[in-house]
């Protein structure tokens, strides 16, 4: 998704959550300058990573039960807290989209072993990216939801989950496969609210599904 496009929907969702641009904006400049010095996966590199085929997995609690019935399919993109629990069956992600609120250290670790970290940086993300990306080792990009600038770009995208569709989508993928998404029921998170979850999810819905380019094929296996 270009900016372009992406930025009428980050308008409606700042208006809706009462989200501060201009902390996005801080937040965003603050990871830009952590990343010089860092291996940077650009576009052309992303572009390189991403085939024509991606499975994109979120965190939700159905994540096991869709793993026993569907084996991941081309490259390989994580959700945050999705990452450990992939680890644990000896599944390695390729890609991990992440604002950093999910456990870190196996994050680190598949970054370690060359999976790309891409930090999204938000209001509520400050500290965490201040402590977590001088530790990244591994190839990494960033993102923002406001307007992209420097090594920060901003490919469309609200929700860690809704996120990695959206790099797979920009960067050529012709079939998208979904594991571990639940529009209906957030994964607990200790500290926050459920029925906010509830409603970044629906817009994460509306992003992947009602938004899904004709040219792409959406499977929820």
């Amino acid at each position: 998704m270009l900016y372009s496009e992406w930025e009428p929907i980050y308008e409606s969702i700042v208006a809706e959550f009462g989200y501060s641009r201009e902390e996005d904006e801080r937040s965003a400049r603050v990871l830009e300058g952590l990343m010089h010095g860092k291996s940077i996966c650009d576009d052309d590199c992303l572009r390189a990573r991403i085939g024509w085929e991606v499975t994109v997995c979120g965190n939700a609690p159905g994540l096991d039960r869709g793993l026993e019935r569907f084996s991941p399919r081309g490259t390989l993109i994580c959700a945050d807290g999705a990452t450990g629990r992939l680890m644990n069956k000896h599944i390695w992600p390729d890609l991990i989209v992440t604002d950093l609120d999910g456990e870190i250290e196996p994050q680190l670790r598949a970054n370690e072993k060359g999976a790309v970290m891409i930090v999204h940086a938000h209001g509520d993300n400050l500290k965490a990216i201040q402590e977590v990306v001088p530790l990244i080792k591994g190839p990494m990009a960033g993102t923002t939801q406001s307007r992209p600038f420097g090594l920060v770009k901003d490919y469309g995208g609200f929700t860690d989950g809704d996120r990695g569709v959206e790099l797979a989508r920009h960067f050529g993928a012709r079939k998208v496969h979904l594991l571990g998404f639940d529009f209906l029921n957030p994964t607990p998170k200790e500290g926050k609210s459920d029925e906010v979850k509830r409603r970044k999810l629906a817009w994460a819905k509306d992003i992947i599904c009602e938004r899904n380019p004709p040219h792409v094929v959406l499977s929820i296996p």
